[in-house]
């Protein structure tokens, strides 16, 4: 005997669920207004507490039948009939969906602690904005990339900030590096988590790994460069343009030589932890280029090669090469790359050389550091509206040193009271307090250049018994503490704010 449709538990197509539930939609829509708009997951279980509510003061009139189905409707047939109000509730926009989520959940977590010495290859891959102070609109970005074992550094430019564009600098630093890149551990950003750059790495049998949600340690090696580096050459202007791209590619194709051969930087060794105290030990300071031939897991070969690089290379030629694409850059901060070439003479090592003992002297500043001049705007006094009243104010307070501000602007007001008002009490007080400053500095300055009077010290009443042959002071004043006493008092009766002249 065939069984009927309810107990092969076969679900109901969604035009009769839309037709079931369109009795009730109204009401579902005030109950979620009156939970304050919450999600379909909270509402399942504030329907049974809140519908009783609303019947209880006369907000719902429902029958039973469609008592019964909002309580039996699930979270997300809600969810579903909700869709359009939530849409003409937020303005017409609807959420944003994490586009990249899923491919975000596919890539392993690897955290500061999981780098167990591993060999070069392994890189940290991270973004450097160069945005100055706001994110609007397009502008270049670096793409930083430090090898873990050696702290090779490599530093491309990127016009823009998309997918794409990083699978096309990664390409470029694969030829950069003296060895295969073995592995990659990104950030969360999509840029990085996309259907574009995780499928081309896994295609070049490249490990992709990222770092924890707001964990910027997890990610220390490359953090370190993009300040140590990227931000000591460039500085936190806006660069944005095709042009300003192509000066800084070739600030970083020098810089990269100068700091990957030249530049010692430290690494740590060890790190523990004593009670509240974090204890560190470091390696001595060497390049990456000495790292990179004291591995042992790096071939002859690539060893071979680095040699025969280094012994080709002029420090103060490169860094005369990094200063001149620094002053072009330094033109064009800020200009949206109106700024010409033909501005910035080219780089000349032996004029460079000459000066290196004379730029400390003259204060020399990076040009992607130097500070826009503002021109000084000479700020002048405007007459206020009470400089025609100041001597009678000062009368009013070499009468009456206690007046109050308010009590100052309600005379004033009364002697003018086209001009005075309650607004003006702040300016009366700020005035006030300048009198009394000079009256006090006056006060001070008047007061006798007297020695101090040591009071004679005589037997009177004790509290303490005596202890080691040293007694306890005394509790009671000496008979000459009262003629002191009114002798202070006489002179500062003659220095009171009413008897000093103005």
């Amino acid at each position: 005997m065939p069984l009927s449709e309810e107990a092969t538990g076969a679900s109901e197509p969604a035009s009769s669920r839309r037709r079931k539930y369109a009795s009730v939609r109204d009401a579902l829509i005030a109950l979620w207004e009156a939970s304050d708009r919450v999600c379909g997951k909270r509402l399942v279980s504030m329907i049974p507490a809140l519908l009783p509510a609303l019947e209880r003061h006369c907000r719902l009139k429902l029958t039973s039948e469609e008592r019964a189905l909002l309580v039996t409707m699930s979270a997300a047939t809600i969810d579903r009939m909700l869709i359009d109000v939530k849409v003409a509730a937020a303005g017409g926009r609807r959420r944003r969906v994490g586009f990249y989520s899923a491919i975000r959940r596919e890539v392993p977590i690897r955290t500061f602690n999981d780098w167990a010495n591993p060999p070069p290859g392994f890189c940290e891959i991270d973004m450097v904005a160069h945005g100055g102070t706001s994110v609007a609109g397009s502008f270049i970005q670096t793409l930083t990339m430090v090898d873990i074992a050696t702290g090779w550094t490599e530093c491309l430019p990127l016009v823009t900030r998309d997918g794409s564009l990083v699978v096309e600098a990664m390409t470029r630093a694969q030829s950069l590096f003296p060895w295969v890149i073995c592995g990659a551990d990104f950030d969360n950003d999509s840029a990085f988590m996309n259907d574009v750059v995780v499928p081309w790495c896994r295609a070049q049998k490249i490990e992709v790994t990222r770092s924890r949600a707001y964990k910027k340690n997890d990610q220390a090696f490359v953090e370190q460069k993009n300040g140590a580096v990227v931000r000591r050459l460039v500085g936190y202007g806006r660069f944005d343009g095709v042009e300003t791209a192509r000066v800084m590619a070739r600030l970083y194709a020098a810089a990269r030589q100068y700091v990957n051969f030249f530049q010692p930087s430290f690494k740590l060794k060890e790190k523990r932890r004593e009670g509240a105290k974090v204890i560190k030990r470091y390696h001595p300071p060497a390049t990456p280029y000495e790292r990179a031939l004291a591995h042992p897991k790096l071939a002859p070969a690539v060893k071979r090669r680095l040699r025969a690089a280094y012994r080709t290379l002029d420090p103060v030629q490169l860094l005369a090469e990094i200063r001149a694409a620094q002053e072009e850059l330094g033109e064009r901060i800020g200009k949206r790359g109106l700024a010409t070439a033909a501005s910035v003479s080219p780089a000349d090592p032996h004029v460079f050389a000459r000066s290196l003992g004379t730029v400390a002297t003259t204060t020399e500043v990076r040009a992607t550091h130097r500070r826009p001049k503002r021109r000084y705007k000479k700020r002048i006094r405007m007459p206020s509206k009470l400089d025609p009243y100041l001597l009678t104010i000062e009368n009013w307070l070499s009468v009456e040193p206690q007046i109050t501000a308010l009590a100052i602007v309600r005379r004033l007001t009364t002697i003018d009271p086209s001009t005075f008002s309650d607004k003006q009490h702040s300016i009366v007080q700020r005035l006030l307090r300048s009198f009394r400053q000079k009256v006090a500095e006056t006060v001070i300055a008047s007061m006798p250049a007297q020695p101090m009077m040591k009071p004679e010290i005589r037997p009177g009443a004790v509290d303490g018994a005596a202890c080691n042959d040293h007694s306890a002071p005394p509790t009671a004043p000496p008979a000459s503490w009262p003629r002191l006493r009114d002798q202070s008092a006489a002179q500062f009766a003659e220095l009171r704010p009413g008897n000093i002249p103005s």
